[in-house]
């Protein structure tokens, strides 16, 4: 089954909107959404990986994690959890790091809201809406090749849900 899969830019509303639809009930997609060892095996674009230093899923916790290369460097991520809907939605500030935690001086911030919803024949369907602070962040994802890197994690996503 194919799963309908959306990625629309809006530079000037600086906003980046994706959908997504998985063929596995809401709750399996929420879980490997939300636990560290399940992200990990689907986050990064092969043939990254990710890797998890801590990760506390309440509001005010964060997600300190690296997208490992396959020469072993690391590109850390730093995402506070700002709102969490057991089950159906989380939002959350994230930023460029070092692997402690500090924040990259200048470094770009996006804001994600991420809404979970079941759909017909036990399907899930994952919307998110990515902000950015300005133009020109929005714009340097978009080139850097962001929605090819979405794709793939969102595949990778489907694997996974296949074979848990």
């Amino acid at each position: 089954m194919t799963n309908n899969f959306v990625f629309e830019p809006d530079v000037a509303a600086k906003k980046i909107y994706v959908l997504r639809e998985f063929n596995a009930p809401v709750e399996k997609v929420w879980r490997a959404w939300t636990e560290p060892d399940l992200i990990e095996k689907w986050i990064a674009p092969k043939p990254w990986r990710a890797e998890t230093r801590t990760m506390e899923f309440t509001v005010g916790g964060i997600w300190l994690y690296a997208m490992v290369g396959t020469e072993g460097q690391k590109h850390w991520v730093y995402a506070e959890f700002t709102a969490i809907e057991n089950g159906s939605a989380i939002s959350t500030t994230g930023m460029f790091c070092d692997g402690e935690g500090n924040p990259l001086t200048g470094g770009p911030k996006s804001y994600r809201d991420t809404k979970f919803s079941s759909i017909e024949g036990n399907r899930s369907k994952v919307e998110q809406v990515i902000t950015f602070e300005d133009e020109a962040t929005i714009k340097m994802f978009v080139e850097m090749g962001f929605k090819e890197g979405t794709t793939a994690s969102l595949s990778n996503l489907d694997e996974l849900l296949a074979s848990e």
